[in-house]
């Protein structure tokens, strides 16, 4: 037998090789050996690690083949949100989002342009250049921890070259070749196949058996770096080459343009050219290079100014329509959906389609049977885009639409100024399973375990017919359900349970009030603070809040009025439910500041700085921006042509600052 000290030296030799090799073949795509070399030598090292595993190295390269199965995913929150990019589908909407950037910038600045790889994004997280975090977008503000699947992709580097610790982005994806050995397994194993490869790596990286990713064959590109410890970088460009440094893989199809002219060009010939590729790409993501720019340019609620995805046009095909289904939503609205032949439209294969009301069945001149033309809307929702009257038999039949719920036969209605037919029975079944649905859904309360099967089979049992049933779940009864193990039935109960603590706005967007959204829950829960005082609040108290309209402060307001809302929300607080806003505060502001505390509106137009500048100035010493002159105003900074917000404020005798007085206070720091 070698001596120790011999064999500990093989395996670290072995490591290192079989590092360099795995790099070179999975980064660089330029093998230095042939698959059957490679092999060998893994084996070897494998065996030496399990004659003595003291001497594994921790990003050895055995560890790919996926470690023990996990119960369940964690979830992890984004230091940084991991938000969506807004869409352009052709040249003029490209120039229209150069226009917006130009305006925000004042000058034309120099785009990065990157092919848009059709998989799952992912967030890598390094602490001193070892691989410890790994996470899906999720909602974009928590994921959940997929470190041992991600641990399992060989282009995915477990030590990085440099000590430093960092957050990294990338797109986990299927190649073609590996998607199709999948679905020639599948077809073996006389399975369903996967549709396309995007769901087959969204399916593997969610396997709780690490082992099943392994076997996937996945691989991954990185295309943004997000922190970073001591590391100054200027750009995209910059920042994608030093990821490059580092070890990540890194997508070659990058370029630079100096106008938007360049960047279309650049779009457009990958529309033919994507086939050429070993994966599936949906697109190229355009992005301003410097960072500066980036920062200046900022963000909205769901995208970065500074950034779009010019999606491919969608796939257009041919299919008949057999029949139209009508479904009930939480609101009453009652939605027409078009049931086809099946068909295969953009890797994955479609039997429904919207169409929206009936007012577009009559516009486009439906009728059952007719041939239609449909297309993925940005490739992700089927629609029907027009009908082949010209092919039509004869045989084909009128649709019309019912007087009548199809869930609860109440009379349907139209509410005056909508296009939708309503159902406006509140006991409607159809209405509370939706709601239930939306309850537990991601950006509302986030309930694992409780998906739309799970809540149609509790409704349909008749245990919960409002959302605060689910809180008074019983486990025994639970366990005479189909497919509702103890194991399963516990986790379902902790999760239920640990929703009980979440954030005011959390609940408020699970209510689904009337146009209150997550950002608009989120407005309301921050500046309210807790359900009592929303509940509290007039509509000139909600007007007064950002971003918050006289529609939706009407249906709040209307909204809290109703007898049962206010007995709902009395059993969900006695329940244990959080009634208060939990999330993060503004930064505390100076108190000798002016500013501090008190509520500015600003109209008219500014010369020195635009209003979102000064809201932000206002906003960083502690004051706060509404949209409208209430009585709660503090103060109304007037620019030029100043209308009626001006009047209202010399009525209310509220103070009235012109821009010159403005930019005084903020130089004074009075």
């Amino acid at each position: 037998m070698a001596p120790l000290n011999e064999v500990k030296e093989k395996l670290d030799r072995l490591t290192e090789q079989l590092k360099k090799y795995a790099y070179q073949y999975y980064v660089l795509d330029a093998p230095e050996i042939s698959d059957p070399e490679y092999d060998q030598l893994l084996r070897e090292l494998m065996e030496l690690e399990k004659e003595h595993p003291a001497y594994q190295h921790e990003d050895s390269p055995t560890v790919r083949v996926g470690g023990e199965p996990l119960d369940y995913f964690r979830k992890v929150q984004h230091d940084v949100p991991m938000l969506s990019l807004s869409n352009a589908f052709d040249a003029a909407e490209l120039r229209d989002f150069d226009r917006r950037v130009q305006d925000g910038l004042g000058y034309a600045p120099v785009y990065s342009c990157e092919v848009k790889i059709d998989g799952l994004a992912v967030n890598l997280k390094y602490e001193e250049g070892k691989f410890v975090l790994g996470a899906t977008r999720g909602d974009g503000e928590t994921g959940e921890d997929i470190t041992s699947n991600l641990r399992t992709i060989p282009s995915i580097p477990l030590k990085l070259k440099e000590p430093v610790s960092i957050e990294v982005r990338g797109e986990a994806f299927m190649p073609k070749k590996s998607f199709e050995r999948l679905n020639a397994a599948k077809a073996e194993r006389e399975e369903a196949p996967f549709a396309n490869p995007r769901n087959a790596a969204a399916g593997s990286l969610r396997q709780l058996d690490p082992k099943i990713a392994a076997n996937r064959h996945l691989d991954i590109f990185i295309y943004s770096v997000g922190k970073l410890s001591d590391q100054q970088l200027t750009s995209h460009h910059d920042a994608l080459s030093y990821a490059k440094e580092l070890g990540f893989k890194v997508n070659p199809e990058t370029r630079q343009f100096d106008s938007i002219e360049g960047v279309i060009e650049f779009c457009e010939g990958w529309l033919e050219k994507r086939q050429d590729l070993t994966y599936e790409i949906d697109g190229i993501v355009v992005k301003v290079d410097k960072l500066e720019d980036q920062v200046k340019l900022g963000f909205t609620a769901k995208n970065p100014r500074w950034a779009t995805a010019y999606k491919f046009p969608a796939e257009e095909v041919v299919t008949r329509l057999r029949s139209i289904e009508l479904n009930v939503g939480r609101t009453g609205a009652v939605t027409p959906t078009a049931l086809l032949d099946p068909v295969s439209v953009a890797g994955s294969t479609v039997q429904r389609a919207t169409l929206h009301n009936e007012d577009l069945i009559r516009e486009q001149d439906l009728k059952l049977g007719d041939k239609l033309v449909i297309k993925k809307a940005g490739d992700v929702i089927p629609k029907v885009v027009r009908v082949l009257s010209d092919e039509r038999t004869g045989e084909e039949e009128d649709f019309v639409m019912p007087s009548e719920c199809p869930e609860c036969g109440s009379e349907l209605i139209r509410i005056e100024g909508e296009v939708a037919l309503r159902c406006v029975n509140p006991k409607c079944p159809a209405q509370i399973r939706e709601g239930l649905i939306h309850f537990v859904s991601r950006n509302a309360m986030n309930i694992d375990g409780l998906g739309e099967k799970v809540i149609t089979q509790l409704f349909e049992h008749e245990l919960v017919e409002d959302v605060a049933d689910l809180y008074r779940l019983d486990r025994q009864e639970l366990l005479k359900l189909e497919r509702m193990g103890e194991k399963s039935v516990d986790n379902l109960l902790e999760a239920i349970e640990a929703t009980k603590n979440n954030s005011l706005e959390k609940l408020l967007f699970g209510l689904g009030i009337r146009y209150v959204g997550s950002k608009a829950a989120k407005t309301l829960a921050m500046h309210f603070e807790t359900m009592e005082k929303l509940q509290e609040a007039d509509v000139e108290d909600l007007t007064a809040v950002n971003e918050i309209g006289g529609k939706m402060a009407d249906a709040i307001v209307a909204y809290f009025e109703h007898e049962e809302v206010q007995q709902l929300l009395k059993e969900l607080k006695d329940l244990g439910i959080n009634m208060t806003y939990t999330g993060p505060k503004p930064a505390a502001a100076p108190e000798d500041s002016i500013f501090s505390g008190k509520t500015f509106v600003l109209t008219g137009s500014m010369e020195e700085m635009t209003r979102k500048e000064a809201a932000q100035e206002i906003e960083v010493r502690g004051g706060k921006v509404t949209s409208s002159v209430t009585k709660s105003t503090d103060v109304l900074v007037a620019g030029e042509k100043a209308g009626s917000k001006l009047d209202k404020a010399e009525d209310l005798e509220i103070s009235v600052w012109d821009e010159q007085t403005f930019i005084e206070k903020l130089k004074s720091g009075e």
